[in-house]
């Protein structure tokens, strides 16, 4: 083979895998590192007022939902176990509904009572800021209030992974 060509074939090679590693390591350098979650405040359950600023300190899961969504309801009593096992040591649940008519989110909770703190943000303001990709989506928070873990979706073969993500964070 000409010795210009393999010349420009090794550059060309070694170029390509500087690029690699560069993305490669970018890449994980984001997953491992941990960003603050978009503060919020939204209207919850009787009137009250969810402020996300109001649990700094605690582990908190903050979980996007609408009434229409199958997964979404497989997780409520996951989660309601969740905050039963582990509320004590500081653990809490943001549930945010999404529904854009308040009432099919009153009716869902009627049917699947939970112990979960309930927002409702119907205009998807704040799913909007969390750039939520799907239903359900949720942010597992650590103290410091920055997003840890991200999943889209739930998977009733994966309880156990989550469910040790939250205890990687409480003491």
């Amino acid at each position: 083979m000409n010795q210009s060509i393999c010349h420009r074939l090794r550059d060309f090679l070694i170029s390509t895998s500087i690029i690699i590693s560069v993305v490669f390591s970018t890449a994980v350098f984001a997953e491992n590192s941990a960003k603050l979650a978009p503060d919020f405040s939204l209207p919850g359950v009787n009137n009250s007022q969810i402020n996300l600023a109001d649990y700094r300190g605690k582990v908190v899961l903050v979980d996007f939902w609408a009434s229409w969504c199958t997964p979404c309801i497989r997780s409520f009593p996951w989660m309601d176990e969740m905050v039963e096992k582990y509320g004590e040591q500081g653990f809490e649940i943001i549930a945010i509904n999404m529904d854009q008519e308040a009432i099919l989110a009153k009716k869902f909770l009627t049917r699947y009572p939970n112990k979960l703190t309930i927002a409702f943000d119907p205009q998807g303001v704040v799913a909007e800021q969390y750039e939520i990709m799907g239903l359900p989506n949720s942010f597992i928070l650590n103290k410091q209030g920055e997003i840890v873990y991200k999943h889209v979706g739930f998977r009733l073969s994966e309880l156990d992974k989550y469910e040790a993500e939250i205890l990687s964070l409480l003491p």
